[in-house]
């Protein structure tokens, strides 16, 4: 399934409400609102009419987009997981690190202890970002 070529400042930033609904639609990739409830039910206590409503706001915010071919109406995310989160985090920096990234990674990294893999993963980035390999 390809994903709408958006650009992700052009879209609302999504509620945590919307985020958990987005999580599902990535994982499935595309789903139904009973599919949506079926799966945050899972974790916690949804209401089918609050997801069902959500899923139109979303609709409406241009962060979902419906196919009402079927009787049962489908949704996919518009954007891919990675421009989202990319968005969410642009916005935090800026809000509330001042634009600075660095602080950003400071803090994310003195609250809890990064795994080997995630410590790995940092290293590759920043590599990447310096233009050489280690």
């Amino acid at each position: 399934m390809t994903l709408t070529q958006a650009d992700p400042a052009e879209l609302p930033r999504p509620t945590d409400a919307e985020l958990e609904i987005l999580r599902v639609l990535w994982d499935r990739e595309e789903a139904t609102v009973r599919e949506v409830h079926d799966a945050i039910s899972k974790h916690r206590a949804a209401g089918y009419t609050t997801v069902l409503k959500l899923l139109q706001i979303m609709t409406d915010k241009g962060l979902v987009r419906r196919d009402e071919s079927e009787r049962a109406h489908v949704y996919r995310a518009r954007l891919a997981r990675q421009d989202t989160e990319r968005q969410l985090v642009d916005d935090l920096v800026h809000r509330a690190f001042g634009g600075s990234a660095s602080r950003l990674v400071m803090q994310a990294l003195s609250g809890r202890a990064a795994s080997p893999e995630e410590l790995a993963e940092i290293r590759k980035l920043l590599d990447e970002a310096a233009g050489g390999d280690r």
